[in-house]
């Protein structure tokens, strides 16, 4: 692996103060992969991204990139920010307003010569899409300009590891779901290793490999998009990642079928494999035993000729869908996505059906 961390802890303060940011956080990421690190304010994210820059040290664990202990916790080593070849890009671009965008981007690799400077500076300037613009003050760019002219600074010095602090945060949504693919488009263009910081799940879906959704200092699973969707590992994950809720159901097992029984009917879906990764299971044997299931919102599918009816109680228009809140008889609440020209009005029932293909289920909370 090519950035590898392993147990690591980062810890603010001293004595009964202290607190701990990050707690065992261990993951790694391969040469050319783009990580991401989500999870809501607060959970440590950006204080683990700043321990792999050396910006905080280690309270426990190892930090290694190519093959260079970076940080280790149990020697004391810790390598000041400027020995690592890290760049890193802000949440504010931090450009220098009183240099055009070609010296801001050349600020880096001041010590080449002045013929390959320039060399240097307009290869970034076209990689990022604004060779046309090296004159320019970073005033009389907008906001995604100067994101992209941030990033070609920060490209410029050829580092073996990119740190992005939520880049995108101070820009509109649609702006920041544009350039989100752009940069991904930049940094697999430039081959270079990459670890984000972000609180938005469709920014990270759209430009992370590998993501990582971190609560309370804590990495709770480390994995790829549709592994975090399809097959989470906690409870945390399977609410913080997309829509869904759970609702209450119970393992039955029926002649040679281990069957999920739900308020939306009985779920008898094809065995997983024995032994895969992360992977959901129905029972656990021939007991019956209370649990509660995920329903993401693509599970529950629009059906007038169902016998299961539900109440729609809030709606929400997404262009070419809703996503509807929906209450069952038996009082359980539900949501789903809906094509847009099934316009109901909220009040309104409406027959629906479970269409579920990743059964995820976890211990009913109390039992």
């Amino acid at each position: 692996m090519f950035l590898q961390l392993d147990s690591v802890s980062v810890r603010y303060g001293r004595g009964a103060g202290a607190r701990i940011a990050v707690a065992d956080a261990t993951l790694a990421l391969e040469q050319g992969q783009i990580g991401v690190l989500i999870g809501p304010s607060g959970c440590g994210k950006t204080s683990l991204l700043r321990a792999v820059a050396g910006l905080e040290p280690c309270e426990t664990g190892t930090i290694r990139m190519d093959g260079r202990v970076l940080s280790d916790a149990a020697t004391k080593l810790q390598l000041p920010p400027e020995s690592r070849r890290i760049g890193m890009v802000f949440q504010d671009y931090a450009l220098f307003p009183h240099l055009n965008v070609a010296d801001n981007v050349a600020f880096g690799v001041q010590s080449l010569p002045r013929s390959e400077r320039a060399e240097r500076v307009q290869q970034m300037l076209d990689l990022v899409g604004l060779g046309h613009a090296a004159r320019r003050g970073p005033h009389q760019l907008s906001g995604g300009q100067q994101q992209r002219i941030a990033l070609a600074r920060a490209l410029a010095p050829r580092p073996q590891l990119l740190l992005l602090d939520e880049p995108f945060s101070s820009l509109d949504v649609d702006l920041r779901e544009r350039l989100a693919a752009e940069v991904r488009d930049i940094l697999k263009n430039s081959r270079t290793t990459a670890l984000f910081v972000t609180h938005d799940q469709f920014e990270a879906f759209a430009l992370g490999d590998v993501i990582g959704v971190m609560q309370r200092g804590h990495l709770e699973q480390w994995d790829d998009a549709y592994a975090l969707y399809h097959r989470p590992r906690s409870r945390f994950v399977a609410q913080f990642i997309g829509h869904g809720v759970f609702t209450p159901a119970q393992r039955v097992h029926q002649g040679d079928l281990d069957v999920l029984r739900t308020p939306l009917g009985d779920l008898a879906p094809t065995p997983t494999p024995p032994g895969a990764a992360g992977a959901p299971t129905i029972a656990a044997g021939p007991c019956d035993c209370d649990c509660e299931l995920l329903l993401r919102a693509d599970d529950i599918v629009h059906d007038d000729a169902s016998p299961v009816k539900a109440c729609i109680e809030r709606k929400a228009f997404r262009g070419s869908e809703f996503l509807y809140t929906l209450r069952l008889t038996s009082g359980e609440q539900v949501m789903a996505h809906v094509p847009s020209h099934h316009d109901h009005q909220v009040g309104e029932w409406i027959g629906i059906r479970a269409e579920v293909d990743h059964v995820v289920t976890f211990p009913r909370i109390g039992t």
